[in-house]
C-alpha cells in the first residue's frame, strides 16, 4: 500500500526526461531517486555514455528526494564519463537534495549550477 512515503516501492515515483541540447545529454529526473527507482536514471545515463556522450547535465529541479543509491548512480556516471574526458553537471538542486550532496561531500566532485540554463551555457 502506497502511503505517499519517501522511498515507496512504486517505480512510477520517478520519471526521467532525456534529450540532447548541443553537445550535452540532459536528464531530468522528477520524483524520488532511491533504491527502488535508481535504474530509471542509471540506464539512460549509461546508454548516453556508451554512445560516446561526454557531457551529461542532470536537471535536478524536479527531484524531490535522493538517497545513497541515487547518489551512487550519479557518482558512477561521473567516474565513467570522466574517464572519457567529460563530466557530469548538476543543475537547480532543491534544498533537500543539495543537503545530501553537502553532507556526503559529493558536491565537491560535481560541477553544480544554479539553473539548467547556466549548466547548458558553460
Amino acid at each position: 500500500m502506497d502511503r505517499g512515503t519517501v522511498g515507496s516501492a512504486h517505480r512510477g515515483r520517478l520519471q526521467v526526461g532525456v534529450w540532447s541540447e548541443g553537445a550535452s545529454a540532459v536528464f531530468a529526473p522528477a520524483g524520488e531517486l532511491d533504491h527502488h527507482t535508481a535504474d530509471l536514471l542509471r540506464e539512460p545515463l549509461e546508454q548516453a555514455i556508451a554512445e560516446g556522450v561526454t557531457r551529461l547535465v542532470v536537471d535536478c529541479s524536479r527531484l524531490e528526494f535522493c538517497d545513497s543509491t541515487g547518489l551512487n548512480v550519479l557518482l558512477g556516471a561521473r567516474l565513467k564519463v570522466e574517464a572519457e574526458g567529460g563530466g557530469v553537471h548538476l543543475a537547480a538542486m532543491q534544498p533537500v537534495v543539495a543537503r545530501v550532496f553537502e553532507i556526503t561531500g559529493a558536491e565537491a566532485v560535481f560541477t553544480v549550477h544554479p539553473t539548467l540554463e547556466a549548466a547548458l551555457r558553460e
